[in-house]
């Protein structure tokens, strides 16, 4: 057995893990948000509310705009949260324990502090050991100081929790696949051996990771692996894959078959070149009639062509001699060894595909990439054909750039997909939404039987169909014709003509499924379903401009000395470098410096920088107040410090530093109302009352003690850049104008609005109901354009200026809500997200 440092202590006890619930936080419908720009484009005094799961039509040269809708009116998840947590939640709370067809996990390939993460959507430049690629999420550092600090030993503990963990997920012909280099493969088996046990191991693949080698002092790895194992391999599930048989080349393949020459021998330049070849020719080979063990029927001696064949000693022919017979009339016996004995012609036609094995050279890294560590789709789509069906639900706890979700979705899977990075589910989710896939025949659909008859050419029997994924698509298949089946073939006849012969083989000729070669309509654009994003705290949002204030807290808002878990030494060590860097905006000569920084005894308020040399407008009593070392600030602990600042009475303002905030409060710039707090709203300036605060996000290198050398004094605490947005009335009708982003000067204690160059995509919910957030318009203001691909589907039916309005700053015009609110989410290239509601 597999044995490291910390292992004993957790051996022979059940795995303990929180379970917390999991929350809605938006719904996203890519087939609405085409729709209403379709609608829109051609009608824009109206667009159409539609629910999840409204049917369209209407669409000139294409039958209709679809997606596969699943049992139960499943919606896909996409949830932000500890894989270990998440999984412990879908088995206890969600009854999804045993329930999952595939699981595939592609965890950090090593240990070492140079493995950063990817920390911007716009750049998937990650450089190991440079300073400035590294991860700013604190959720992501956590995660490494916590895991790693035993190096391999909390990295064999890290992975035998989440296999554990995603051992009660699956059903029980299920399987995990876990991707691996080669440097950690042999570990990663022998936990996977102790996890699962060791006869349930399927097999380990290698797989082609470079497209061709960069050089290096030794050796060079070409190849990373997938470690695959059952959850009980007697069960498993498992569907063939074959690719095509290429026999260029290969000096076994010797002969011609023709109409006009019949068998005959190849030169040496056909075997090698098989275009100088006619079109119709096939090719072959021949190979002993007699089978490894004798049979008693199958000894005698055969005539053929005028030539009687005698056995050797011990052998015999493959069957009766009515079998020999019938391979006779086929044509494919051929005399041997100038006449001495018999052959079978076996024909390339015969059988054309060959099954994958556990080598697979055609997988080199994915193109068009748009995060630092992508797989390449082909990877885990042969993964996911091989041991799922169309329906299956599958689980990847390391979400990445989302191609697991990509490629489920793709073949009428259904998904959950777990990160704790919010990059990456930004990305995932931009690539999910705006992605084109082919529309593949149902099998329990009217096309797809009309399709399946015509294959098959025999007619189905007639029944209702549901169009129910579940009974799978409509699969292209390639005949297996054998020895066998030809010799037991009661249609041939010597006296028969080759096209009745070609005939009776056809009628009798097995055939093997390409899965992952369904059958397409043409005349239909798919997009993907309908799915969430989730994640572990409640949903929650800040009303504005007079609206009502969310009293619901955040999971970790309790006062800042419990929230630090006590750790006195982390707020003096944000203090200290507080007195030392200042707080700035991001802008050159922009900082709010101290002269000192002081001790108060607050519950919430830990300190008050003094400014002796404070201009006219700008703050000389800043309070400040530290948020949690692990966690999110949200409105309830804003409210409380800001109660506490104003009872102070000498306070200019406050600053909150925190890590990470809610998305909700990080748009409080256009009030916050509470009317029995006597707070006020003061346009273009945050007040809670008296007091104004500022939101001041800390740089992560905070936290990574020296493990991390400091990038300057320059930007470890840096106000957020918050979103500048108005909703325009335009008669009976709304437009949302992003304007730019606000940036608090504290020199001046002025608001300005900068570019929105660092805004990756903004959301609205056109009609928001306050219990999650609907996409109903999706705008991409990076510089990708995603909806590219579909662009060229749908060139017909949407015009080009609706086109461009998806990369813009200003919204297309919407009809007033019935529930009197509009909510717009915007997310930044880092991932951070700020969720602002209007009244309207």
């Amino acid at each position: 057995q597999l044995v490291w440092k910390g292992k004993d202590a957790l051996d022979g006890e059940d795995l303990v893990a929180e379970a917390p619930p999991i929350y809605i936080q938006e719904k996203i419908d890519p087939r609405v948000l085409i729709e209403n720009l379709r609608d829109t484009a051609a009608r824009p005094e109206n667009e159409p509310e539609l629910t999840l799961f409204e049917s369209f039509d209407g669409l000139e040269g294409l039958d209709a705009v679809e997606f596969y809708k699943h049992d139960a009116n499943w919606s896909n998840r996409m949830i932000l949260g500890d894989s270990l947590n998440v999984m412990a939640s879908l088995s206890e709370r969600e009854a999804l324990r045993g329930k999952v067809q595939m699981i595939y996990i592609d965890p950090p390939y090593g240990i070492d502090f140079r493995s950063n993460w990817q920390a911007s959507a716009r750049s998937r430049a990650v450089t190991d050991g440079d300073l400035a690629h590294a991860s700013r999420e604190v959720e992501q550092i956590r995660a490494f100081r916590d895991t790693w600090a035993l190096g391999i030993n909390s990295y064999l503990t890290y992975l035998r929790d989440r296999l554990a963990a995603a051992s009660e997920l699956l059903t029980d012909n299920g399987s995990i696949f876990v991707q691996i280099g080669s440097r950690n493969a042999h570990l990663v088996a022998a936990l996977m051996a102790e996890v699962f046990g060791p006869d349930n191991h399927v097999e380990t693949i290698a797989f082609r990771k470079k497209t061709m080698p960069l050089g290096g002092r030794l050796l060079e790895g070409a190849y990373d692996y997938l470690v695959w194992y059952a959850k009980d391999k007697e069960q498993v599930k498992y569907r063939a894959l074959y690719q095509e048989k290429r026999v260029e080349g290969d000096t076994h393949w010797t002969l011609g078959i023709s109409e006009s020459q019949g068998v005959f021998p190849l030169t040496s330049s056909q075997i090698r070149n098989h275009s100088l070849l006619e079109e119709s020719t096939d090719v072959g080979q021949l190979i002993s009639l007699y089978p490894v063990g004798p049979f008693a029927t199958g000894i005698y001696d055969f005539e053929y062509l005028g030539k009687t064949y005698k056995l050797p000693p011990g052998k015999s022919w493959p069957s009766p001699r009515e079998g020999m017979e019938r391979l006779a009339a086929a044509g494919r016996l051929q005399p041997y060894d100038s006449g001495k004995s018999l052959r079978y012609l076996l024909k390339l036609s015969d059988y054309p595909v060959t099954v994958y094995n556990n080598v697979w050279a055609d997988t080199s890294a994915a193109t068009g990439m748009s995060y630092a560590v992508e797989t390449s789709p082909k990877v885990v789509q042969r993964c996911m054909l091989m041991t799922t069906d169309p329906g299956d639900l599958v689980v990847d706890p390391t979400c990445g750039s989302g191609t697991t979700a990509f490629v489920a979705e793709q073949w009428g899977r259904r998904w959950i997909t777990v990160d704790t990075s919010r990059v990456a589910l930004a990305l995932a989710r931009q690539r999910v939404m705006a992605a084109k896939f082919p529309y593949y025949l149902l099998a329990d659909s009217a096309d797809g039987r009309n399709k399946q008859s015509e294959v098959s050419a025999q007619p189905l029997p007639a029944m209702d169909v549901g169009h129910d994924i579940r009974h799978g698509f409509v699969y292209e298949r390639v005949r297996h014709i054998t020895l066998k089946s030809l010799a037991n073939n009661p249609d041939i006849a010597r006296n028969s003509s080759a096209e009745d012969i070609d005939a009776a083989i056809r009628r009798h000729a097995e055939f093997e499924s390409l899965y992952d070669k369904p059958y397409e309509d043409k005349k239909k654009v798919r997009v993907t379903g309908p799915f969430t994003v989730e994640s572990l705290s409640p949903h929650r949002s800040l009303g504005f401009a007079g609206g009502a204030v969310d009293e619901l807290g955040a999971v970790n808002e309790d006062k800042v000395s419990d929230a630090s878990d006590g750790d006195a030494s982390f707020e003096q060590t944000i203090l200290a470098n507080l007195r030392t860097a200042g707080i700035q905006n991001g802008w050159k000569g922009e900082r709010l410096a101290f002269d000192t920084v002081e001790v108060y005894a607050g519950a919430y308020i830990q300190a008050v920088g003094a400014r002796e040399e404070a201009t006219d407008g700008s703050p000389g009593r800043v309070g400040v107040t530290v948020g949690p070392q692990y966690g999110t600030v949200g409105p309830s602990f804003i409210k409380d410090a800001a109660r506490e600042a104003n009872r102070d009475g000498e306070l200019d303002l406050l600053c909150i530093l925190a890590f990470a905030f809610d998305p909700s409060v990080l748009g409080t710039s256009d009030g916050y109302v509470a009317s029995e707090e006597g707070f006020a709203e003061v346009a273009a300036e945050r007040r809670l009352g008296r007091v104004p605060v500022l939101l001041v996000r800390m740089n992560a290198d905070l936290v990574m003690g020296e493990e991390l050398k400091k990038t300057g004094a320059g930007n470890l605490f840096t106000v957020f850049g918050e979103p500048d947005i108005d909703v325009k009335t335009e008669g009976e009708q709304l437009r949302v104008v992003l304007n730019g982003v606000d940036v608090y000067d504290p020199n001046t204690g002025e608001i300005r609005s900068d570019e929105t160059d660092q805004i990756a995509l903004w959301m609205i919910d056109t009609n928001y109901n306050g219990e999650s957030f609907f996409v109903r318009h999706c705008y991409f203001t990076g510089n990708q354009k995603p909806y590219e691909r579909l662009k060229k589907a749908l060139k017909a039916e949407i015009d080009e200026e609706a086109w461009t309005e998806l990369y813009g700053t200003v919204s297309r015009p919407f009809a007033r809500p019935d529930s009197g609110r509009v909510a717009i989410k915007v997310i930044n290239d880092y991932g951070d997200e700020v969720l602002k509601v209007f009244e309207v």
